[in-house]
C-alpha cells in the first residue's frame, strides 16, 4: 500500500520519502520504529487532520492502553558516595534498556518539578541517628512539609542504604518510601533496605525496577531494540568488589612520646592499579580480624578450625578459621544478628533479651560475638549454619590524606588506633589495630577508592577555604593543601585543628608550619583541650575569630568539616550558625537559612562519621 496525501497526515514530499523508505525496512526494523515512535515524548497527533472513523478503527484498538513514559528520574542522597554510585549504575542500566534517564543529587533537584515526574527512583543513605545525608536535607524537608504536592500519577521505588548496627537502620529510605506512598505514589518495585554489604541486594533492586518499568512500557519497550550503552569512562579493573592489593611503603606513629594516643600515618603504593582519586575521596580497606579473637571464638564453640564452610552463593569455600579471619564480621553486634542467632539456636534467654529493645541496645554496646557465645552458649549448631547468619566483613573507609598530584601512584592515610576495655575484656578496632600492630612495610592490604563528590575543593582555585578538622579529621585537609600547593592556588586558606596536647598530638605540625611560611596556608588556629584548665575545642577558636570568619563567608569562602559527627561536627554546625547570627545581625531563622543556603550551594561540606 502506497502512502498518499489523501490517505495520510503527511504532505506530498513526506509521503514520497516514506514510500521510498518503508519497502526497504525489515520486519524487525518496522517493529522497532513503531515502538520508538510510540514511546517518543515528542510525538503528538493533535496537529494531524482527523482521518475517517473507518480508517482509524484498528489503530485505536491497538493504542487503547495509555502510553507509559520512558523518562526516569533518579535522585540520590549520599554522604560518602555509595548512594551516588548506585544511582549512576541504575541510570546506566536503564539507559541501556532504552529509557531516558536523569540522575541528580537531591540538593540539585528543584522540588517543585516533582509534580512533572512520572517515574522516580530514590537512592538514599541514612546518616547519624537516622538523619538524611547533607545533600538530601532540603528535599527531605520539602517532601515532608506542607508544600509537598499530591503525586497520584507518580510511580516510584526506593533503595535504602544503612548499617544494621545502628538503631535507625535505613531510616531515611523508609521515610521517603512511606511519604511518597502517602502523597499518592504507586511503587514500581518494593523498597530494598541494604546493609553494609549492599552490592548484591542493590543489583537485585535495579533488575526488579528495570523489569517492572519495561513491562509497564510494553509494547514499546519490548519492541525497542536494545540501545547501546552510553560512552563509558575508562576505569581501573579494581573496585569495591575487586580490591587491589596495595603494598605498605611506610607506617609512622605521628604522636610523640607520652601521648595516650597512637595515630598512624600510612603510605600505600597504587602502582600498577590504575586507581585514581581526588582530595576529599576515601580509601576503603578490607581488614582481617584479630587471629587471637578468631581462635578464642572457635574454641568457645569447640569447632575444628580446618573444617570448610561455603562463604557465598557462588559456592566458594574456605577453612572455618580463614573464613572468620577474612570474610565475616565478628566484632560488631546488631539486633538483627541476635535475632538470627536466637532463631537458629532456640535459646530462651536470647529470645527474652531481644524482646526488650532497651536491654538489647545496652547489651550490644561494647560486646562482640565471643561474648554472646560465652554467655548464652555453647550452641549445638554446625559451623556452616552459624556463619550463614553472620554479616560479611564490611570495608573500613578512611579519608585520603594525600594528593595524587603531589604523590603519584601513592595514597596516604591517617588512622587512629582504637583500644579500649569493655565488659571485662580488652577490645580493639579491627582495621586500626591491624595497621598499627600486625602490618609492616612490604605487607599488602586489599583496597579500593571511594569517590566522594560531596567533599571537594572549589572549582575556582581563588575561592577562600575554611577547614575544620580536629584529630584524624585533619586527613583530607592535608590532601587539600598538597593539591593547592601543586596547582598554585591563589585563594586564601584557613585551618582549625584541635587535639589533646600541643607537644605530643599536633599531627603533621611541620607540614602546616611550612605551608604557613610559604603562603599556601593563610591562617591557622589550634585548640589543645588538655593543655589548659578549661577545655578548649575548635568551635571555641571559631567563636574567638567570629568577625573575621564571617568576613570570609561574605567573600564566598567554602567551609569544610571533617571528623566526629555526634559531638564535634554538631557543635561546629551550631557555632557556625551562632557566628552568622551575631556578625550578620540576623535572626536565628535567617542565620539557619544562610547556612542551609551554603550547603545548597556546596559552600559548606562535611565528611563526618
Amino acid at each position: 500500500m502506497q502512502l498518499q496525501v489523501t490517505n495520510s497526515p503527511f504532505n506530498e514530499e513526506q509521503a514520497e520519502l516514506l514510500n521510498r523508505l518503508l519497502p526497504t525496512l525489515t520486519e524487525g526494523q518496522k517493529v522497532w520504529l513503531g515502538g520508538f515512535l510510540a514511546a517518543s515524548p515528542s510525538v503528538t497527533v493533535s496537529a494531524a487532520p482527523a482521518p475517517a472513523a473507518a480508517e482509524i478503527a484498528a489503530p485505536v484498538q491497538a493504542a487503547a492502553a495509555p502510553a507509559v513514559s520512558k523518562d526516569v528520574t533518579i535522585l540520590y542522597g549520599s554522604q560518602t558516595g555509595n548512594a551516588q554510585r548506585l544511582a549512576q549504575k541504575a541510570g546506566q542500566t536503564l539507559e541501556s534498556n532504552g529509557f531516558n534517564v536523569t540522575v541528580s543529587a537531591m540538593s540539585d533537584f528543584k522540588p517543585n518539578n516533582l509534580k512533572k515526574v512520572q517515574n522516580l527512583l530514590i537512592v538514599a543513605s541514612t546518616h547519624g541517628e537516622g538523619d538524611p545525608p547533607d545533600n538530601a536535607i532540603t528535599f527531605h524537608e520539602f517532601l515532608h512539609g506542607k508544600r509537598a504536592p499530591k503525586l497520584d500519577d507518580l510511580q516510584f521505588s526506593v533503595l535504602s542504604l544503612g548499617d544494621s548496627s545502628y538503631e535507625f537502620f535505613c531510616q531515611t529510605g523508609k521515610e521517603f518510601d512511606q511519604r511518597l506512598e502517602e502523597l499518592g505514589g504507586k511503587r514500581i518495585a518494593p523498597r530494598v533496605d541494604c546493609d553494609l554489604d549492599f552490592d548484591e541486594p542493590a543489583a537485585e533492586w535495579i533488575d526488579s525496577v528495570v523489569k517492572s518499568l519495561s513491562e509497564a512500557s510494553a509494547p514499546a519497550a519490548a519492541q525497542a531494540a536494545p540501545a547501546a550503552a552510553g560512552p563509558q569512562v575508562a576505569e581501573s579493573e579494581y573496585s569495591r568488589t575487586n580490591p587491589f592489593r596495595a603494598e605498605i611503603l611506610e607506617s609512622i606513629n605521628l604522636n610523640g612520646r607520652g601521648s595516650n594516643k597512637e595515630t598512624r600515618h600510612i603510605e600505600l603504593s597504587l602502582e600498577g592499579s590504575g586507581l585514581t582519586y581526588k582530595p576529599g575521596d576515601a580509601l576503603g580497606i578490607y581488614p582481617e580480624n584479630d587471629p587471637k579473637l578468631v581462635d578464642e571464638l572457635i574454641a568457645a564453640f569447640g569447632w575444628n578450625p580446618d573444617e570448610t564452610v561455603t562463604i557465598n552463593k557462588q559456592g566458594d569455600v574456605l577453612s572455618l578459621r580463614n573464613a572468620l579471619l577474612t570474610h565475616y564480621e565478628i566484632t560488631v553486634l546488631t539486633k538483627p544478628l541476635l535475632e538470627k542467632i536466637a532463631q537458629l539456636t532456640g535459646v530462651d534467654e536470647l529470645h527474652d533479651l531481644i524482646g526488650d529493645s532497651e536491654k538489647v541496645k545496652a547489651y550490644i554496646h561494647g560486646r562482640d560475638l565471643l561474648d554472646v557465645v560465652q554467655q548464652f552458649g555453647p550452641f549445638g549448631v554446625s559451623p556452616q549454619d552459624f556463619v550463614n547468619v553472620l554479616r560479611k566483613m564490611p570495608a573500613r573507609l578512611y579519608s585520603i590524606a594525600s594528593s595524587l598530584e603531589a604523590n603519584p601512584d601513592e595514597v596516604h592515610l591517617t588512622i587512629g588506633a582504637v583500644r579500649y576495655n569493655a565488659n571485662g575484656r580488652d577490645r580493639s578496632g579491627v582495621c586500626s589495630i591491624l595497621c598499627a600492630e600486625r602490618l609492616e612495610p612490604g605487607d599488602t592490604l586489599p583496597v579500593y577508592i571511594q569517590h566522594n563528590d560531596n567533599f571537594k575543593l572549589p572549582e575556582n582555585p581563588e575561592t577562600p577555604v575554611i577547614m575544620i578538622g580536629p584529630g584524624t579529621g585533619v586527613a583530607p585537609f592535608r590532601a587539600f593543601m598538597q593539591e593547592r600547593e601543586e596547582l598554585g592556588a591563589d585563594g586564601k586558606a584557613w585551618m582549625f585543628f584541635g587535639d589533646q596536647h600541643f607537644v605530643t598530638d599536633f599531627l603533621y605540625q611541620t607540614e602546616w608550619q611550612k605551608w604557613l611560611a610559604d603562603g599556601v596556608l593563610t591562617k591557622m588556629d589550634v585548640a589543645f583541650s588538655r593543655d589548659t584548665a578549661e577545655k578548649v575545642y575548635v568551635q571555641h577558636r571559631m567563636q574567638e575569630n567570629s568577625k573575621e570568619l564571617f568576613e570570609w563567608l561574605q567573600q564566598g569562602a567554602a567551609v569544610y568539616v571533617c571528623g566526629d559527627e555526634k559531638n564535634m561536627a554538631h557543635d561546629v554546625h551550631q557555632t557556625l550558625i551562632d557566628i552568622v547570627e551575631k556578625e550578620g545581625s540576623m535572626s536565628r531563622e535567617q542565620a539557619e537559612k544562610y547556612v542551609a543556603d551554603m550547603q545548597q550551594q556546596k559552600r559548606y561540606q562535611r565528611d563526618v562519621y
